[in-house]
């Protein structure tokens, strides 16, 4: 199997930047654009388990717009074959103790690469 194709690489991260910056400045019609819509996209967050395109376009509507920014800590983007990758990063955000996990599954839908699964979380800080 071919593992992070330079191409292939590139273009999903940049996929994957795309996201970030629609992430932090809310921008929720572009983070609409890169989710595949579908009945079987998941979107598992900190509070909420939403599955299906419309659950995951309506959360976002609904979510506040503030205090988004983060910083990435760490990141690994993989790619296998040329149409389907993952994206992981730890980030923090400011005021945040915990470490914020995220982790996206990718996959190119009629050529354009859509986050088809993803999940975030926060771990607590381990105890001394």
């Amino acid at each position: 199997m071919l593992i992070n194709d330079p191409a292939t690489l590139a273009s999903l991260e940049t996929a994957f930047d795309k996201y970030e910056v629609a992430l932090t400045i809310n921008d929720v019609p572009a983070l609409d654009t890169l989710f595949w819509d579908s009945p079987h996209t998941l979107r598992y967050g900190a509070t909420e388990n939403l599955q299906g395109y419309e659950a995951i376009r309506e959360f976002r509507a609904k979510r506040p717009g503030s205090a988004l920014q983060r910083t990435i800590i760490d990141r690994s983007v993989t790619t296998f074959g040329t149409e389907f990758g993952v994206a992981n990063i730890t980030f923090h955000r400011n005021g945040e103790t915990r470490t914020g996990r995220q982790s996206q599954t990718w996959a190119r839908v009629d050529g354009v690469w859509k986050v088809v699964a993803a999940h975030v979380s926060w771990m607590d800080e381990p105890k001394p």
